[in-house]
């Protein structure tokens, strides 16, 4: 909870005092501010919790078998509670500054007239294909790279924002989505059902994707035993 809390409070909020993302400066800003809160929340709660804080990610996890589906709801709850909570401070502080009108009020994810359904989904899913896949195969206890994992997931966060944020604001986290969503209403609400299902869909892809991995590792380890 707290862990998404800060995510959405540290990534929305760069979006909402910079003025939102209409600049290269600008998307370069939040997508490094999306980001280093990962980084920052992987290496302080990792230890405790694995740092899921995207029901994508747990989504991930639990089709590949790390963590039970009593856990995974659990996971969840926290998620969009903490996002909530995020965007509630969010809320509050804009109340008193003076943001740019021009600019994101909330944070919000939307694809505007000139990006269709079809592209902004799909850019969701595949997105978050990249992004899952790359936490499945860091995290993993035989062939991954735990003391890194923090960096790794950070700075791919950092690379699919840079790309997608032009499409449709970047979410590849349902949680992250909804917290905004509640605040902003009107078309963000309107197109939230996107913002969950795509990242669903992608991450159940790389759950698929990731099992294929890593069987044919489990074939070359036990090759090497013998």
């Amino acid at each position: 909870m707290i862990g998404t809390m800060v995510l959405v409070l540290l990534g929305c909020g760069s979006a909402i005092f910079n003025g939102g993302c209409g600049t290269t400066a600008q998307v370069l800003t939040v997508a490094f501010a999306f980001g280093l809160s990962v980084v920052a929340m992987a290496y302080a709660i990792g230890g405790i919790s694995g740092c899921h804080i995207n029901p994508a990610i747990t989504l991930g996890c639990l089709l590949t078998g790390r963590i039970s589906g009593k856990d995974a709801a659990g996971y969840m709850i926290a998620q969009v509670i903490g996002a909530i909570l995020g965007s509630l401070i969010l809320y509050i502080l804009v109340q008193g500054y003076a943001v740019n009108p021009t600019g994101t009020m909330t944070g919000a994810n939307a694809y505007g007239p000139t990006t269709s359904t079809l592209t902004a989904f799909l850019a969701e899913m595949f997105f978050t294909f990249i992004f899952v896949l790359v936490v499945l195969g860091v995290t993993d206890s035989k062939v991954g790279n735990p003391s890194l994992a923090g960096l790794a997931i950070g700075l791919t966060l950092v690379l699919i924002h840079i790309v997608c944020i032009p499409i449709t604001g970047t979410s590849v986290n349902p949680a992250r989505s909804i917290g905004p969503a509640i605040f902003a209403g009107g078309v963000a609400l309107k197109q939230l059902w996107l913002f969950i299902v795509a990242p669903f869909v992608g991450a159940a892809l790389s759950a698929i994707v990731w099992k294929a991995f890593s069987g044919e590792c489990c074939k070359a380890c036990k090759k090497q035993e013998e």
